[in-house]
Order: C-alpha cells, then structure tokens, then sequence
C-alpha cells in the first residue's frame, strides 16, 4: 500500500460538510441572517455535488429545498459551524484509498467552546457516512483551515498560527514540522512568517490570507494602502511569497487578491478576506461582502487560477460578524469517502 499524503483541494471530491447554525451557536442573535447565507451555500453545493450536513436536527429551512435528496443528514451536538477546522483532514494514497486524520479542535487555542465540535468526527465515522482507514491524531491541535496543500508534498502554514499559545505550545517549531510531516504525508513544509487580519481569532490562518493553486500558482491577499493597518503586514508577506520556491527551485506565480474596504460591527473591524474561497469539482464558491468593484477583479483573478470553473459569488456579510468566511464553514472530502 503506497503512502497516504494529503491532496490538493482541487482533486476530485465527493461531499462538502456545512455545520449548520442554530439556536445553541453563536450565530442565535442573528440566526434568520446567517441561515440565508448557509441555504444559498447549501443551494450551490448540494446542486453540484453530495452535501454532508451537520447539526443537532435537520434544519426547517431545508425541509422543502429542491435539491434536499443530494443532502447526507447526520444528527450531531455541536457548538458552532466552522466545519473547514473541526472537520477530518482527509489523506488519500496513489489508489485513492483515504484516510481520515481526526485532529484535536479546541476552539482557536481554548477562545471558544469546542467539545461537541471535537465529538464530530468520531459520529460519522461511526455511523458509517464516510468511509476509509481512521486515525486518531486528538493529541495534536490542527485546523484545517491553518493548512493549505499543492498535492505534490509540499504544505503551506502560517508561524503565527501554529505557533500561538494554547495550541501545541510545548512543542518546538521544529517538532511541529516534524509532526506534520508525518502525519500528512508531506515532504516539506513552507512557513508564512507574516499576516494579519483585523477581527481574526484564528491566529491568521493561511485560508485567509494565502491560497494554493494549480500550476504553482500562489494567490494572496495584497493591501496596497499605506494608511491601512494591515499594510505593513501584509506587504512583508508579500515580500516572503516573492522568495518562496518550488521544489525545483522555480519561483511561484503570485496573483494578488484585493483588500476588501472595512466593514465595521458593533464597533469592531470584521476579517473580510476574498482568500477564502471554495474549490469544488466544477465550480469555485467565493465570498461577497458588497463591493462590486472589487468582486469583479476577485472574479477575473478565480477564472485566471481555474480557467475551467465556474465562478460563482455567496453573500457572506453574515459570516464576518462571527469572524469567519465562506471556506470556514465548509470542507471538502476527497471522491473515495463516500460510501
């Protein structure tokens, strides 16, 4: 049996997961608004390809969806919705046979409660919705969302995120490497040193501010205005992807992303990022947060990365008030792990 490694988002996918808000979540202040943004996803998912869907009942706002016979239903306690890191991290081999990684989710280093999330895995594993060899990595702290994969062995991370307290903090950042290494099945790791989004509480996750793309292509969050907090930031992560290398010693083709303009809730600036994108088998899902003007140059960016993909927008000012996006609430599951 050849080594299990972890693929490339874009490889062919049988389900999406949603975990779906309701009345127990966080999202009960606002439950009407954010349901609609997750129908809409539901809707673009689950009319493409299988959708898994999570929660604690079958959501009434689904109950006469027309695409509901594409929807896998597994009833779940869970504290929140951000399936992309309480999900599995699926690893598949050169037969395609998968492997189901189910790591540790603590709610961002212990910010939020997280133990009906961490229960998740474990129940559809159970219950026989998902299908390939299980390992238990629920010694180690990682979300799927600090993660990104060019299938050819090389992982993507962010220092900020890996290394923040209350996560893995007694390890080294060399025992970490290692770790994830072994477990994922990668041959190299490349660290994202610098990043920040205002509002974030995921320590800069790498799916909000840098995204893996066929052909060595890079795409990335770019702020071109000085007077913006994040300019600094992320202009020196700029200049580290300028110095990354693949592994034949190329340099990557970078496609920058704009910086949404600020969006402001309750007081606070919202982590509104266009990195956080969905590719499926035939279509990318990206998030919209009302600002045409830069939507439609995130749109000519997508098809440029996925010249064979339809492009299509999702509302997501909902999302940003908890602090989230579009690929935060969902994760893809490679063709071989549905039954």
């Amino acid at each position: 049996m050849s080594q299990y490694t972890l693929p490339a988002e874009w490889e062919k996918q049988s389900y999406i997961q949603l975990t779906w808000p309701h009345a127990e979540t966080d999202w009960a202040d606002m439950l009407e608004e954010v349901e609609d943004c997750f129908y809409h996803l539901a809707e673009n998912i689950a009319t493409r390809q299988p959708l898994l869907l999570i929660a604690p009942s079958f959501p009434q706002r689904l109950q006469d969806a027309p695409f509901i016979q594409n929807i896998t239903f597994v009833p779940c306690q869970t504290n929140d919705t951000w399936a992309r890191d309480h999900g599995f991290i699926t690893l598949l081999n050169a037969e395609k046979k998968a492997c189901l990684l189910d790591f540790q989710f603590n709610g961002w280093g212990m910010k939020f409660a997280s133990a009906h999330d961490n229960q998740i895995n474990k129940q559809l594993y159970k219950q026989g919705v998902v299908k390939g060899e299980y390992r238990s990595h629920l010694d180690f702290v990682l979300e799927g969302g600090s993660i990104e994969s060019d299938g050819k062995g090389t992982l993507f991370t962010t220092s900020p995120c890996l290394l923040a307290p209350n996560r893995n903090e007694t390890l080294t950042k060399e025992a970490i490497e290692k770790s994830l290494k072994e477990s994922l099945g990668m041959e190299r790791v490349l660290w994202i040193e610098y990043g920040y989004l205002a509002g974030d509480d995921t320590d800069s996750h790498i799916d909000t501010l840098v995204r893996v793309c066929p052909n060595d292509t890079l795409l990335y969050v770019q702020c071109t205005d000085p007077e913006d907090e994040h300019y600094e930031e992320l202009k020196k992560m700029e200049e580290q992807l300028h110095t990354l290398r693949t592994t034949d010693g190329k340099p990557y083709t970078l496609l920058p992303l704009p910086m949404a303009d600020a969006i402001y809730y309750e007081g606070e600036r919202l982590p509104a990022t266009y990195a956080n994108f969905l590719i499926m088998n035939q279509a990318i899902l990206f998030p919209t947060y009302n600002q045409p003007h830069y939507e439609e140059q995130v749109k000519k960016v997508l098809q440029t990365a996925f010249p064979h993909h339809e492009i299509v927008g999702i509302d997501c000012r909902a999302l940003i008030k908890q602090h989230g996006s579009l690929h935060c609430v969902t994760m893809q599951y490679p063709q071989s792990v549905q039954p």
